[in-house]
């Protein structure tokens, strides 16, 4: 078994690592920038922009993945950190409530102000905001019980941009930059994406999670090929040979050795014979041979169909670390 706390600490010491907490549609990404000042302990980190706290249960498992992305030769590389089903539930609020003092907010200033749960109803993270404000805080009782869309408080928090805190079982994350206007960017760093028509959607085909398991909280170790915002680089092979370390130590292990039988395939200039069809085997066949045009050259003809995948199978264009 994994430490996962142990490599959760590992990853927070890292500021090329960016991480995400709750699921499509409702999500906060904590990122920091390699000469960003930062606060924090073993288990947290706290810029002037956001920060987070990462402390997994002993139940918790890390599973290290690779999917495809976007065009050409991207992909994702990510850690999840996973619980068995009956441990990630949360309130599953559906309605604007308020919860009173964050008495466990990462920085002791911020402990006076109230969270307000949104009532987005997503199982597997309370999506909040924390304000101090008592302008704000009358709105927020007057529309108590109520929808978050039914009424001005939506419009309100944009205007406002009160503090964004997402809990789950593992941890927090907390975000402090203003919230974009409609129509707007997110800014570079942290961020949340508060996307209603994509709430309740599940993992992608390609995302090996374990059954009985879901992801709560995801690591974007530092990509070979993009920074943590997908801005690309000069490809960087040590960075690569890590994260290979990272789906040595906690990948699924039958997944590990068919990347390792591409390679070895493709070096030795054999023929495909007997991929496999489901959707998690392809990615990895897809990644794997991503991997090799940036370290070995074109890839040869024959492979070329299982390098470029039909669009159900990528992850969408915009994830983290998308190299």
């Amino acid at each position: 078994m994994v430490d996962a706390r142990g490599l959760a600490r590992e990853l927070l010491g890292d500021p090329a690592t960016g991480w995400s907490m709750g699921p499509p549609g409702a999500i906060a990404e904590f990122a920091r920038d390699p000469d960003e000042a930062g606060d924090g302990d073993a288990g947290s980190v706290v810029t002037g922009r956001g920060g987070i706290r990462l402390d997994p249960p002993p139940s918790a498992l890390p599973v290290a993945y690779e999917t495809p992305a976007g065009p050409e030769l991207h992909w994702t590389q990510a850690v999840a950190f996973c619980l068995p089903e009956g441990e990630v539930r949360r309130a599953g609020r559906t309605t604007v409530t308020e919860l009173g003092p964050d008495a466990d907010a990462l920085r002791a200033a911020d402990r006076g102000a109230v969270l307000v749960d949104l009532g987005l109803g997503t199982p597997t993270v309370d999506a909040c905001v924390r304000t101090a404000d008592p302008e704000l805080l009358a709105l927020v009782g007057a529309h108590a019980g109520r929808s978050l869309f039914d009424g001005p408080l939506a419009a309100e928090l944009v205007a406002r941009s009160p503090h964004r805190v997402f809990l789950t079982a593992v941890g927090r994350v907390e975000v402090y930059a203003p919230i974009p206007a409609p129509g707007g960017r997110s800014p570079l760093g942290p961020h949340t994406h508060l996307l209603p028509h994509l709430i309740g959607r599940g993992p992608g085909p390609t995302v090996p999670l374990p059954a009985g398991h879901v992801a709560v909280a995801h690591a974007y170790p530092a990509h070979p090929a993009a920074d943590h915002l997908g801005r690309p680089h000069p490809f960087d092979a040590d960075r690569l040979a890590a994260f290979d370390a990272l789906l040595d130590e906690a990948g699924d292990p039958l997944l590990r050795a068919l990347k390792e039988s591409v390679r070895d395939a493709v070096r030795a200039g054999r023929a495909p014979v007997e991929l496999p069809p489901d959707p998690v085997g392809r990615a990895v066949v897809a990644v794997t041979l991503r991997q090799l045009a940036r370290t070995d050259g074109p890839t040869p003809a024959e492979w070329r169909p299982y390098r470029d995948v039909p669009a159900e199978l990528l992850d969408p264009a915009g994830d983290p670390n998308a190299g």
